[in-house]
């Protein structure tokens, strides 16, 4: 290591560096940083190489206990350290390279399981173990040199956290990254439980180093470096291609096999389809039919409400008949009335008789009264049910109005007969009031009407005989109101048959959207199952022209050799000669060295995960063949 150096700065054999100073190899540059970086560039390469030979001789997935994984682990924390910033706090200065590495969560979605494993160890409590501990994650996942290439790709965000002429800041560090590829070959299962990465020292041992630096002394440090480099970078491609290609293939076989599935399920679908289909028609036969049988039911019921509108029409009639009828009997019975007072201021003759005919007289009216009182609550009885009847007419259809006027008509004449009922009980109290002047009446005629009993008596049983009739027109009027209690009974009967045929044809309505609800789900079901076909279709296409081009990138790839920095001392395409101003530059396609003007553009190549440097010719070649793949 070193080329001229190697006397002053080379320690010997089992001696060991401390991790707070980088690793300097040039005893007469140490206080310049280009060297800083050259010497850990140089580092890591060998530290890369240790670790690769020693796992592929060793065969088996490696613990954290291998010597010279710890040793890469420690050379890769001298890295992130080197030009790191020193921040300020309450406590005190803060040097942590985990500042950089948590800005990998927002740019790149996949690390975030790595940032919430590492917060929720418990036993980790500075940020040195938290960095610890997300480079372990990283490196057993396979992605370290992913995420540090998504890192290098935001330098304007690794300003925050490091100087300017840092490592990662210059191009050593994409050198790094590059080196890091060659890990993925690697298999390693570390334990992060029960280690204390917090007070770890991270310590350099030479003695690995001497062995492979003691054959390369006599060498130039640049040729070994840049072989060593395009080396490993050139097998690590080819590597990564491979298991591209073949997780390719695999994928392409399982698509195949989803494609096979899902021509199956189309099948199938389609055969359901078919079912649904006839279930449909069926449906809807179904539907015709009950339909019809609710409107053949409607029209029925139609017809039994004009019938008992009709008869409704005729008790009402009757009831009005029967009402007038009553209304001449009371007109009959004040004119007796009126009549039999003419007779008392006549003929009162006897005290004791005439009081015997008016507690007759106070019977039949008291016995009145109570008939009276019977045909208020009929009255009342009926207008509940014209109430009844009213609310129920309103739910029915538009062909029922006719019963809610006949009922209003019903209403205007109960309240006539009520207004003629308070007129008659006035009378009554009319009547009362004559009914006691006359007794006064007789108090004075008691003398002058002591030779009139006989005639008196002759009319007492006139008036029994009208009494007797009274009372037979009575209970005619009881048998009436019966007749008229039972036609009411019946009446309501039918209302609750008709609210019951109502109910079922709500039912039948619910029955009716359900099926057209199911029908509606089954073609949306159709139509999801069509757009999923076809969406199957465009991944399979897709798939299909993504590994035609890898086929051709691979066969590119073959054809093109990496060319060594040494080999070229002029730009390929401008030919200006390079210089310290003019700078080389590699095609990550063809391999060839440029300058920064002939190369300024960038790709997103297969064996690549984000765009890289492309010189301008393989720049337009892509562009032309991905115009002809999306045509």
């Amino acid at each position: 290591m070193g080329g001229g150096h190697r006397g002053e700065g080379a320690p010997k054999a089992g001696q060991r560096l401390r991790a707070d100073f980088p690793p300097v190899l040039g005893a007469g540059a140490r206080g310049h940083t280009m060297e800083e970086r050259a010497n850990l560039m140089n580092m890591m390469k060998l530290s890369i190489k240790i670790l690769i030979q020693s796992a592929l001789s060793l065969g088996r997935t490696l613990d954290s206990d291998f010597p010279p994984l710890q040793q890469f682990f420690v050379v890769l924390e001298h890295c992130l350290k080197h030009g790191l910033k020193v921040k300020k706090t309450f406590i005190g200065q803060n040097k942590s390279f985990f500042g950089p590495l948590e800005l990998v969560e927002k740019l790149c979605p996949e690390a975030s399981d790595i940032a919430t494993s590492v917060k929720n160890l418990p036993e980790l409590k500075t940020a040195v173990g938290r960095g610890r501990a997300w480079l372990y994650l990283a490196l057993m996942q396979k992605k370290l040199a992913d995420y540090l290439k998504v890192l290098l790709d935001h330098k304007h965000l690794l300003s925050e956290f490091y100087e300017p002429d840092a490592l990662m800041m210059e191009e050593e560090g994409a050198v790094i990254v590059g080196l890091l590829v060659g890990l993925n070959v690697i298999d390693a299962n570390l334990c992060l439980k029960g280690e204390d990465l917090d007070s770890q020292v991270g310590v350099i041992d030479f003695s690995l180093y001497l062995k492979e630096t003691q054959d390369s002394d006599d060498k130039q440090d640049g040729g070994i470096t840049a072989v060593l480099d395009q080396k490993h970078y050139v097998e690590e491609l080819n590597r990564h291609l491979s298991c591209t290609v073949a997780d390719l293939q695999n994928k392409i076989d399982c698509l195949e096999k989803t494609n096979s599935k899902l021509q199956e399920e189309l099948a199938a679908a389609t055969d359901r389809i078919g079912s649904l289909q006839e279930e449909q028609q069926q449906l809807k036969q179904q539907n015709e039919l009950i339909r019809e049988r609710s409107e053949k039911s409607v029209e029925v019921t139609k017809e039994d409400t004009k019938v008992e509108l009709d008869t409704y029409k005729q008790s009402r009639q009757g009831l009005d008949e029967m009402y007038s009828d009553v209304w001449k009997q009371l007109k009959e019975e004040k004119k007796i009335r009126l009549e039999l007072e003419k007779e008392l201021e006549l003929q009162i003759g006897m005290k004791t008789e005439m009081e015997i005919a008016m507690k007759l007289l106070e019977k039949d009216t008291h016995e009145k009264q109570d008939t009276l009182v019977a045909l208020r609550q009929q009255l009342e009885e009926v207008k509940a049910i014209n109430l009844q009847m009213f609310h129920k007419s309103q739910n029915a259809e538009c062909s029922l109005q006719q019963k809610t006027e006949a009922i209003s008509s019903f209403e205007g004449k109960t309240n006539e007969m009520m207004s003629s009922m308070k007129q008659m009980e006035e009378r009554l109290q009319q009547a009362e009031k004559a009914r006691q002047a006359a007794e006064e009446r007789c108090t004075k005629m008691k003398q002058e009407l002591a030779g009139k009993l006989d005639t008196c008596r002759q009319q007492m049983s006139q008036l029994d005989s009208k009494c007797s009739t009274l009372e037979k027109e009575l209970k005619s009027e009881k048998e009436q109101r019966q007749t008229l209690q039972k036609e009411l009974h019946q009446e309501k009967d039918a209302t609750t048959l008709l609210k019951t045929e109502l109910q079922q044809m709500e039912g039948l309505k619910k029955e009716l959207r359900k099926l057209q609800d199911e029908k509606q789900q089954l073609e949306k079901v159709c139509e999801e199952q069509e757009q999923a076909l076809q969406e199957m279709g465009l991944h399979l296409s897709q798939s299909k022209l993504k590994m035609e081009d890898i086929k051709e990138v691979n066969k590119a790839l073959k054809g093109h050799t990496w060319l060594k920095d040494d080999e070229a001392t002029h730009c390929k395409q401008c030919e200006k000669e390079f210089s310290i101003s003019r700078r080389k530059h590699h095609c990550r396609n063809c391999g060839d060295i440029f300058c920064n003007t002939c190369s300024s553009n960038e790709l997103a190549l297969p064996s690549y995960p984000k765009p890289v440097r492309v010189c301008d010719t393989c720049h337009t070649l892509l562009l032309q063949r991905c115009s002809s793949n999306s045509s």
